[in-house]
């Protein structure tokens, strides 16, 4: 039986943040990869920051997907069903929603991130699994990113006009500031000016802009044109007839199309990307709008493996609660951060072999590649040229690779790059041990970013925004191996952090562009350096590993993220 509260809200939170998906904790599937992960950080970070902050996503009761392979590297997805009464409690307080003239019902669940010192940040989960509602309305917040244009739309207006009404029904009644991450909360904007309205009616259509505008805060996340959500003007008048007029849709659509990128754009006060880079990028894409960047991090202390937890805890005292701290790691004997890592490691080849009987060593160079099957992030580039990769470990020295990631189901192009894979493994099994491992989430993201020895990244420049698995890799002395895009333009200082990958500059994602020479660049930077350096210069590398931590894990963390999202976006004026 369900948990109930009835209580409405005490404390005032200042703060909302909308995501479609938020990585809350391994257990609860309601994130997909880096966008939704990246909220589930910045929430541990305002908890153990005690801000003032309050989110909204949604319940996602059958997830994301959940993958299997088969020998040949086909994917087939299932569900990933789980009881959301395990983990939140349900919230008494339901609004309705406006879906195709239908009022459709929303409760939501509250689920509490608590941090170092107590301080709780609440998450509700809207959800319309609710008998009130017709058995296609009770599906809209089962799947993430799943279904139709329709069932997105659907999902969004779930989310933007659902989670601004919810938050008012449970008296959060002082929100000074609705943070979008990403575009699918935009219609966020639609609901508060019509609120504005209704309080202050003598007020004109331009004030009102200017007062939701003063009111948001908005985070774009990706240089891919596929990646904004569009839906034709159609689309729209039928999921908002009766809520918005033709004069409304026609406000907010843009060439007969609702733009949700374009919509939090325009009636956002801060806007920014998630690095320096992708600050350029997007105001190439949206030219006229004053987009800032804020770079990414990842909560220091949860994706810290325990080995190095433990050290840390001996030599920095405070680096829990002062991310900063982490500079001190400098401190620290290079032989006690190798133990440390060689614990993670043996944590990690011990769960490989224990899966896939593949007989992985603790010694062995360990190259890690786990992220979302997705063709702009190439994660076939290293195995492009078989015979030459195999030339390269015989005379430098021999690899094995741990590879993980999910493609979407309709990502026809990601599930093909995953069977590449899986070819490229059975031609190399007699030369590299490689391993694919299923399922990759929070929980298997830990042990690989923290176990492997180096993390290689490669994707086609400009199209990584940000990324942020070698911020979880450098936190526990794993250097990257990367091309120059995203956070590594910022935390890539070669031959100290990591390693660069030399690639031609590009402004436009260009996906079918030739990769041989990027692909030779990675393999020449394997051969002559990196390889040659772990196999016979241990001192050197270990000096890598500690630079790691204190140069790029001390700053590329969602404490000094938040942060900066205080100064420059919450509380700016």
């Amino acid at each position: 039986m369900e948990r109930r509260d009835s209580s409405l809200i005490e404390e005032y939170f200042h703060i909302a943040l909308f995501s479609m998906e938020i990585g809350m904790h391994p257990k609860i599937p309601t994130y997909s990869g880096g966008l939704g992960v990246l909220a589930g950080d910045i929430l541990r970070s305002c908890a153990d920051l005690n801000v003032p902050l309050v989110a909204v996503t949604l319940a996602s009761n059958k997830g994301y997907l959940s993958q299997y392979l088969n020998e040949e590297g086909n994917q087939t997805e299932g569900s990933m069903c789980w009881r959301i009464q395990d983990f939140a409690t349900l919230m008494t307080p339901k609004v309705s929603v406006p879906i195709a003239g239908r009022a459709v019902k929303v409760q939501a669940w509250k689920y509490l991130i608590t941090g170092l010192e107590g301080h709780q940040v609440p998450v509700y989960l809207l959800d319309t699994d609710l008998f009130e509602n017709s058995d296609s309305d009770r599906e809209i917040t089962s799947y993430l990113y799943g279904g139709d244009l329709s069932y997105r739309l659907s999902q969004e207006i779930v989310l933007g006009i659902g989670g601004v009404r919810m938050l008012a029904a449970l008296g959060h009644t002082d929100i000074r500031k609705y943070h979008l991450n990403e575009g699918h909360s935009a219609l966020a904007v639609v609901e508060l000016a019509k609120e504005i309205k209704k309080n202050s009616p003598n007020l004109s259509a331009g004030q009102i802009e200017e007062l939701v505008r003063h009111k948001c805060v908005f985070t774009t996340h990706t240089p891919i044109p596929a990646g904004h959500d569009i839906f034709s003007v159609d689309l729209v008048k039928s999921l908002l007839k009766g809520y918005c007029d033709e004069a409304e849709i026609d406000t907010i659509c843009y060439k007969d199309e609702l733009n949700m990128t374009l919509l939090a754009l325009e009636h956002s006060g801060h806007i920014n990307g998630v690095a320096k880079r992708h600050e350029e990028i997007s105001r190439n894409m949206f030219p006229g709008y004053p987009i800032d960047s804020i770079t990414n991090g990842v909560h220091h202390v949860f994706w810290t493996s325990k080995p190095f937890r433990r050290l840390y805890d001996k030599h920095t005292s405070g680096w829990r609660k002062d991310s900063f701290n982490l500079r001190y790691v400098m401190s620290i004997p290079l032989e006690e951060i190798v133990q440390a890592h060689r614990e993670a490691k043996r944590m990690l080849i011990d769960l490989v072999n224990t899966k896939h009987h593949i007989g992985m060593d603790y010694d062995t160079c360990t190259v890690g590649f786990a992220r979302r099957m997705a063709r702009y992030k190439r994660p076939h580039l290293l195995f492009s040229n078989p015979d030459r990769l195999v030339s390269i470990t015989k005379n430098s020295g021999p690899i094995q690779v741990i590879i993980a990631g999910k493609a979407h189901p309709k990502d026809t192009l990601g599930k093909e790059l995953i069977k590449s894979i899986f070819a490229a493994m059975k031609r190399l099994e007699t030369d590299i041990k490689i391993v694919f491992l299923e399922n990759y989430d929070m929980e298997l993201a830990q042990f690989i970013t923290s176990g492997v020895d180096v993390w290689l990244n490669t994707p086609k420049i400009p199209c990584e925004a940000s990324g942020t698995s070698g911020m979880k890799a450098c936190l526990n002395g794993v250097p990257s191996l990367s091309v120059l895009d995203g956070w590594w333009v910022e935390g890539c200082v070669e031959g100290v952090t990591g390693w660069a990958i030399e690639t031609k500059v590009a402004n436009v994602c260009e996906l079918e562009m030739d990769d041989s020479e990027e692909a030779e660049s990675l393999y020449r930077k394997l051969e002559q350096v990196v390889l040659p350096m772990f196999y016979t210069d241990r001192e050197k590398w270990a000096q890598i590993m500690r630079y790691a931590i204190a140069f790029n894990g001390s700053f590329f963390n969602s404490h000094r993220m938040v942060l900066q999202y205080l100064l420059n976006a919450y509380f700016a004026e």
